[in-house]
């Protein structure tokens, strides 16, 4: 099967809103031009009133994804949300990759860090790498190539 055919589904956390970050994540995984993905998270969707509702929304959404992504800026919005789509993530046997906050060198909060299988730097090599590993075990085998001249 093709990775056209069978694309990595993925959920990516979210406290019903886009923000720079959730955005950022897809144009990363756009500009391979030969990752093919599936989001199952709907960050559009009218947040639901009740918390239980919206826990119940949540793991609509999480099920059917094979891997979930952590983003650190969501979890400073929401802690107790994140930790929840974390926690269901575990409990349904779904590997967890948390992104590093994005232009800091702040360190991930220890929940998340706890809980995530894998951390990625903000780059499109490393997160589409991770979800490969994470998603389907599926290793790499990437060299860098560096060119010089001599004299």
């Amino acid at each position: 099967m093709s990775a056209q055919t069978n694309p990595i589904r993925l959920f990516v956390t979210h406290a019903w809103v886009e923000n720079d970050d959730y955005a950022r994540v897809f144009e990363y995984l756009e500009a391979s031009g030969t990752f093919y993905y599936l989001n199952t998270s709907q960050p559009q969707a009218k947040r639901p009133i009740d918390k239980e509702s919206q826990r119940e929304d949540l793991r609509r959404q999480i099920a059917p994804c094979e891997v979930i992504v952590v983003l650190p800026a969501v979890y400073q919005i929401a802690p107790e949300l994140v930790l929840f789509q974390m926690n269901f993530a575990k409990a349904a046997d779904r590997p967890i990759v948390a992104m590093e906050n994005f232009g800091s060198t702040e360190p991930l909060p220890k929940a998340i860090k706890d809980l995530a299988d894998e951390v990625s730097a903000w780059n499109e090599r490393n997160l589409i790498d991770a979800l490969r590993r994470q998603a389907r075990h599926q290793e790499t085998t990437r060299w860098d190539t560096i060119e010089f001249k001599l004299d």
